[in-house]
């Protein structure tokens, strides 16, 4: 019996947080042995591509067709629900997910094309099942349309790789900080005002200043940020908000670093396991996933981040820092068309807390350390990449209908998305 065909329409070669979940789910459907496996190779956004090229990924470029002869018995289609095309005989909208309290009308359109939604977490199949959009009639008042998803859900979450992501000795060059102790910052610095935008990254560095003002041996912060690129602009224009932020706190304030671009898998290894990064810090408004902060878990590190949204599935506060807070409005600063609306709401943490956070961090880090070192050991069984594996097997047996194999059916036109930068 001839294999199943499964074609993937994803990111597969930016360096990208989408990126990195299509090289996952291809590598996990490779393992399984039992798909033909073909990849459409798609942008994402402004984000660099080449990321196969930098790394030993023969398997994967090789899977990489131009375009599709026929249509293929199963369609993966990896990127943002707006975007999901019914293309397959089966249809897999594959997604990270939403980070706020409710997803924009495109995106369950979007997942309703679909036989079948994967998200990366609990709080994204929630907003998923509970976003609903109502029309009423102006006359009685009454619902005449209502939008919902009908299409079944589930969570497939971003297993950690064992053999990228482990305690080991580090030869990151960090020589350029003085100081002992730093806090890890990774992510994208991307729109919305101070204390706005998604990552929170303002407010983080603002919360950190205030915390260690006029402080010896006060720590450092590391920035392993960009806008978006790696071009000289981009850099400059987060030395320069970064700068902005420092005007406005008086006092001698603690030292701030940057690590702007991409770098290999390897390297972000032997960063998180540089002796002079002692913890990973993350203020978030909302994520999908948190892949970073699963990554730097396996190291047995500590984590300072906020308590809401979908990396608390495998963040708790039984073996972490999770700071408190409130849901509050998206700021109009940080809407997106069809992907962050005004309607939606997002995580705040307290600044109170957060600077509690800070001071125990250093004050009892042993302690903290102790316990990140139960959570790796927990993450590593949880949330590997093996337990995803078998969590896809769960999936396809369950949701995959029989297939015939001998019907003829025409290629729909593949209009793929040209995706912009968010």
């Amino acid at each position: 019996m001839s294999k199943l065909t499964v074609a993937v329409s994803c990111p597969i070669d930016t360096y990208s947080g989408y990126g990195a979940r299509s090289r996952d789910f291809v590598k996990a459907l490779i393992e399984l042995g039992e798909y033909d496996v073909k990849i459409l190779s798609q942008r994402w956004g402004n984000t660099r591509f080449g990321y196969l090229k930098d790394h030993d990924e023969t398997d994967l470029k090789s899977r990489i067709v131009p375009k599709l002869d026929s249509q293929p018995d199963i369609w993966v289609q990896c990127t943002v629900p707006n975007e999901f095309q019914k293309i397959g005989k089966f249809n897999i909208g594959l997604t990270a997910g939403i980070e706020t309290t409710i997803c924009a009308a495109p995106w369950i359109e979007g997942c309703n094309r679909m036989d079948l939604i994967l998200c990366s977490s609990e709080h994204s199949k929630r907003v998923f099942l509970e976003t609903q959009f109502t029309q009423k009639d102006k006359n009685t008042g009454q619902i005449i349309k209502a939008l919902q998803l009908t299409k079944p859900v589930e969570v497939l979450f971003e297993g950690g790789d064992l053999t990228k992501y482990f305690p080991t000795k580090s030869n990151f060059d960090l020589s350029e900080i003085k100081e002992s102790f730093c806090l890890l910052f990774v992510g994208h610095w991307l729109q919305g005002k101070l204390g706005e935008d998604r990552k929170n990254v303002g407010f983080m560095i603002k919360s950190f200043l205030e915390s260690y003002k006029n402080k010896k041996d006060a720590p450092a912060l590391l920035l392993k940020t960009s806008k978006g690129n790696a071009s000289l602009l981009d850099q400059t224009q987060l030395l320069k908000q970064i700068d902005d932020i420092r005007k406005t706190v008086n006092g001698k304030l603690p030292n701030i670093y940057i690590l702007h671009g991409d770098i290999s898998d390897n390297d972000m290894n032997s960063l998180y396991n540089h002796d002079k990064v002692k913890a990973m810090i993350s203020l978030t408004k909302g994520e999908g996933f948190g892949r970073p902060l699963l990554e730097f878990s396996l190291i047995n590190k500590p984590i300072i981040a906020s308590g809401w949204s979908g990396h608390v599935d495998f963040l708790s506060p039984e073996f972490s820092i999770l700071i408190g807070g409130e849901v509050k409005p998206v700021d109009k600063s940080a809407v997106v068309k069809d992907v962050l609306i005004p309607e939606s709401s997002w995580f705040q943490a307290d600044s109170g807390e957060v600077g509690k956070a800070y001071k125990d961090i250093v004050k009892n880090y042993k302690k903290h350390l102790s316990k990140a070192k139960r959570l790796g050991h927990k993450n590593r069984t949880e949330f590997s990449f093996e337990a995803m594996v078998k969590k896809i097997k769960e999936y396809m047996t369950a949701y995959l209908p029989e297939i015939p194999k001998q019907v003829e059916l025409s290629l729909p036109k593949l209009d793929l998305p040209k995706l912009k930068k968010l």
